[in-house]
């Protein structure tokens, strides 16, 4: 096996509705959605907790992301001090996904042309998450 890095990603009672809007947007295939209530070993759930998402993981063959809600009892900050950055070949393919995500998001920069991709734009997307899009990258000077 070899290493792989993954992003985990929190959420506060919508990270299933998030997880399958992600597999839509990005292409990707949702293996795992595993509540609380179907967690091995029969620990005891909270009232009302059983139907959070304890597990989930999302795979595409050039990355995954798992996630999970926040666990009973343990307080949701939300996503603070990171951004999901993810690069396409194209500006027509960044785009798309960019426009998908800034569905009942917030864009916190447009797509425009940097030094180091022909487009690049920051949103927020409608579950907290937030995202970096870029679009025919650029070879960097190196230094």
């Amino acid at each position: 096996m070899s290493i792989q890095l993954s992003a985990y990603l929190s959420y506060d009672g919508n990270c299933a509705e998030a997880m399958k809007f992600y597999a839509k947007v990005l292409g990707a295939r949702l293996e795992a959605l595993i509540t609380y209530g179907e967690m091995p070993g029969g620990e005891p759930v909270p009232a009302g907790q059983a139907d959070r998402i304890m597990h989930a993981y999302l795979v595409h063959p050039d990355f995954a992301i798992m996630a999970g809600d926040a666990p009973p009892g343990v307080p949701f900050q939300g996503i603070q001090g990171c951004m999901m950055a993810i690069t396409y070949p194209t500006v027509a393919e960044a785009t798309r996904v960019f426009n998908a995500l800034a569905e009942g998001g917030k864009v916190g920069m447009p797509l425009g042309e940097t030094f180091w991709a022909d487009t690049f734009g920051m949103v927020t997307d409608r579950f907290g998450t937030p995202w970096g899009v870029n679009g025919g990258p650029r070879q960097m000077p190196a230094g």
